[in-house]
């Protein structure tokens, strides 16, 4: 075959990839067929025993399904041709009302630890997985409708989710992945038609909302919780431990599964004993010391672009190192190391900001002790992974303020006074890094005008404080000058990792309001701004302002677990 027909074949081969049909996704199911089933197939609350999973279709009712909005990209990964969007049927295919042809769905048992006590059973509630579909690349994504009805997980609750809660989930899911932090996806958001009473604030004055349906897409909805509810359960469930990490570990990590003893994998604990861990002798030791870093790394990304997730339980925490079950988060506008997005956690504020490395950290604890429990590792092989969680969450949230603030070198001394002087005056945390890249690494610039960078973000600080920030500006001009690295370098560089548009929480909301009475142009337009967050986007520049004062009441910068 000469090079003309392979590159035409190649071209043919591309071009049919990503243009399938619903009817023509490659199902694979491999979570179905490899896993143990509950018996039953009806949704009537329970405790499933023995079981990683329930059969059960979607049963949220509609009336006349809308399509609000999608993502492009998303189709793209699932080789999904964009003109099925289009498709008279696709609402009602993606509120549940009609079969996706190949599809056997499930909701999957799940336990965890919420606000650091153990709740037991919890599961997928509302959240229906469709299957898991092979795309072009081999590779394997879950489609899953939340919303999708009551579930043998849901307890007392109706299965159902609101708009408005949809809303957010949708559009962050999305605007995370383009910041380039690790989260699941969204391919679709629906209305029902129908409305779903809900209490926002928990005060006894439920009302009536839109309901509505998001697809999240995923590699895998796999959670802390999903080993956890098996060895809690004792002798006759522990079992389920190992053949779930054996599944996850053949299709989510290969490469420990193909690990060669000639790797030696050998760590020292740094135990006084100075006893050795070798994770090529112990794939399930490989594999959580893998969970514990990439878990790592997400909270320092979080931390890097000042997201809080509100709702860190064990039940919300991925094998896979996502951002997963967007509820009451939050970006930092105001920088408030305490700040946290749910009323729920008010009280003791354990999952705010500046706890969410020890929170991460707590959680793979609590993942390292199913571990043991089910004979999978031993004690110091879960001390090391905790030990390795340490190391990289400061080795990766280091690199992430460097590159930051485009220095040269870490300078913690430096990075921690900034974080001080940020809090004291609630600077806005998006728009000063943002800015920070218009300073010049010049010495010689007089005293009284180091702050003309800076003036839209520093408002209203009197005398003292402008001394505060002038001579940490000093400092920090310092430090540039030594790096040889030109202002416009800098700044070209500085701008790729500090975004000019987050997803404000004001900004959701007008979304919603909008969404509410029918209008999903904003939302549209907030997901076209979210997947470009580092452009300056001409004509767009209001979607960077700070918030309004409205945007600090109750339902807005704060919010419920209620959805």
């Amino acid at each position: 075959m000469d090079l003309d027909s392979v590159t035409q074949r190649l071209r043919n081969h591309n071009l049919t990839a990503h243009n399938r049909t619903l009817q023509d996704l490659n199902w694979d199911h491999s979570f179905v067929r490899q896993l143990p089933s509950d018996p039953r197939t009806d949704s009537i609350p329970r405790q499933v025993l023995h079981a990683c999973y329930s059969k059960l279709s979607p049963s949220a009712q509609v009336d006349n399904p809308q399509l609000v909005a999608c993502s492009q990209p998303v189709a793209h990964i699932l080789d999904l041709d964009h003109k099925e969007f289009e498709r008279p049927d696709f609402p009602l295919i993606f509120s549940g009302a009609s079969p996706l042809v190949g599809a056997l769905p499930y909701a999957q048992c799940y336990g965890g630890h919420q606000f650091g006590t153990w709740a037991g059973q919890l599961g997928d509630g509302r959240a229906i997985t469709l299957g898991e579909i092979l795309n072009s690349k081999s590779e394997r994504w879950e489609l899953q409708l939340k919303g999708a009805g009551r579930t043998p997980y849901s307890r007392f609750a109706d299965g159902l989710a609101v708009l408005r809660s949809s809303v957010r989930e949708f559009l962050c899911s999305e605007a995370m992945h383009h910041l380039g932090i690790p989260t699941t996806r969204a391919l679709c958001l629906v209305t029902t038609g129908k409305l779903v009473t809900r209490d926002m604030f928990y005060d006894g004055n439920p009302k009536e909302e839109p309901g509505a349906i998001v697809c999240r897409v995923a590699q895998s909805f796999l959670r802390f919780g999903s080993y956890q509810i098996h060895a809690a359960r004792g002798d006759k469930d522990l079992g389920l431990v190992r053949v779930l990490a054996d599944y996850a570990i053949k299709h989510h990590f290969p490469h420990i599964e193909n690990m060669s003893k000639s790797e030696s994998l050998s760590f020292c604990t740094g135990d006084e004993d100075h006893s050795v861990v070798d994770l090529t002798s112990n794939k399930y030791a490989a594999w959580v010391v893998e969970i514990a870093e990439r878990t790592a790394s997400l909270i320092a990304r979080w931390q890097g672009v000042g997201f809080t997730h509100g709702v860190l339980n064990t039940d919300n925490m991925s094998i896979l190192g996502l951002t997963i079950d967007y509820g009451p988060f939050g970006f930092l506008d105001a920088f408030d190391p305490k700040f946290t997005p749910n009323t729920t956690d008010l009280p003791g504020r354990r999952y705010c900001f500046a706890n969410q490395p020890d929170i991460g950290l707590w959680n793979v604890a609590q993942f390292t002790t199913t571990l043991q429990a089910a004979d999978l590792i031993n004690e110091k092989e879960a001390n090391y992974a905790m030990e390795r969680y340490g190391t990289r969450f400061m080795d990766d949230y280091q690199v992430i303020m460097t590159k930051k603030l485009g220095l040269p070198k870490y300078n913690k001394q430096l990075i921690n006074k900034l974080l001080g002087n940020m809090a004291v005056d609630k600077v806005d945390y998006t728009n000063f890094f943002r800015m920070l890249s218009n300073v010049k690494a010049d010495t010689s610039i007089p005293d009284d005008e180091l702050l003309v960078p800076l003036k839209s973000v520093l408002l209203d600080i009197g005398k003292e404080r402008k001394e505060a920030w002038t001579s940490w500006l000093k400092t920090y001009i310092h430090e540039l000058s030594s790096s040889g690295i030109s202002d416009e370098q800098r700044k070209t560089s500085m701008d790729l990792v500090n975004p000019k548009y987050i997803l404000r929480n004001y900004l959701c909301q007008t979304a919603i309001d909008a969404a509410e009475i029918g209008d999903f142009e904003e939302v549209r337009r907030l997901l076209k701004l979210v997947e470009h967050p580092f452009d300056e986007q001409p004509g767009m520049e209001k979607y960077a302002r700070l918030p309004p004062a409205w945007a600090y009441r109750p339902g807005v910068c704060m919010l419920s677990c209620s959805s």
